[in-house]
């Protein structure tokens, strides 16, 4: 059957991404407290196209997948796009995986478990000479408004938030550790199952913690700041604000 994609072109424009986008496929990623967690992710794949070639394989991309499914992980990654670009013929490859990461967690007073959910991410492209790998997660944050607290007579403001850490590093780590660090930044963790002397003990301890998101930011910057093995991050805050009609957000962006 004639190969429609390796065609030549003949309009002599290099195409930097062409592939599969928001494609929706179960894989296994590494859980430090069960081995392997399996989880439904949202996958972009891309490679470089030639201006010599009329378009890419995109069901090359979906075989590459199937094949490494069950292998992505931090360490993995730079195979996995070496794969890509071998089996597409390609100088580069890009990859973003989205999926939801679940941990066990035990509300601070009562103990009753239950899971809560954080959005993950991997990032990365190669281009044969290197590779660039990017881990990113998003965690719910509670925050309450120090000015809020100072001047009203009773009460503060307080919201849900969500602080994005997205982190370069030089050796393997666990994302569970980041997520831990960014919880302990806010005024408050949040929880899926809380009883009631629970929602007294978070209430109040969040209330004597009052942050801005400049402080969360700040703070989870700080934190990052102190570990080595971190070699740029960029760590984002966003306050869903409860008595204003927009969101509060602050970034920090940082080389090490």
């Amino acid at each position: 059957m004639i190969d429609i994609q390796n065609l030549k072109d003949e309009r002599n424009i290099d195409i930097q991404r062409v592939g599969v986008k928001g494609l929706k496929y179960p894989i296994i990623v590494l859980d430090r407290a069960h081995g392997t967690q399996p989880v439904n992710a949202t996958i972009n794949m891309y490679v470089n196209l030639l201006r010599r070639f009329k378009g890419t394989h995109m069901s090359r991309f979906v075989e590459v997948l199937n094949e490494i499914r069950e292998q992505v992980n931090i360490r993995t990654f730079h195979g996995i796009l070496e794969k890509i670009r071998a089996k597409l013929h390609a100088e580069s490859a890009h990859i973003e995986i989205e999926f939801p990461y679940f941990i066990e967690k035990a509300a601070p007073k009562s103990g009753a478990k239950s899971l809560m959910e954080y959005r993950c991410r991997f990032l990365g492209t190669s281009d044969g000479k290197g590779m660039d790998f990017i881990v990113g997660m998003e965690v719910p944050v509670t925050t309450v408004c120090p000015c809020s607290r100072e001047i009203s007579r009773a009460g503060a403001h307080n919201q849900r938030s969500i602080v994005t850490v997205m982190v370069r590093f030089r050796k393997f780590f666990w994302i569970e550790d980041v997520i831990r660090m960014i919880e302990e930044s806010a005024s408050g963790e949040v929880y899926s199952l809380l009883k009631r002397v629970d929602e007294k003990y978070v209430t109040e301890r969040a209330y004597d913690n009052p942050m801005f998101v400049e402080d969360v930011v700040r703070n989870v910057a700080g934190r990052l700041d102190g570990e080595p093995n971190f070699t740029w991050y960029k760590v984002e805050a966003e306050n869903f604000e409860s008595i204003h009609n927009h969101s509060a957000y602050a970034c920090v962006e940082r080389d090490l």
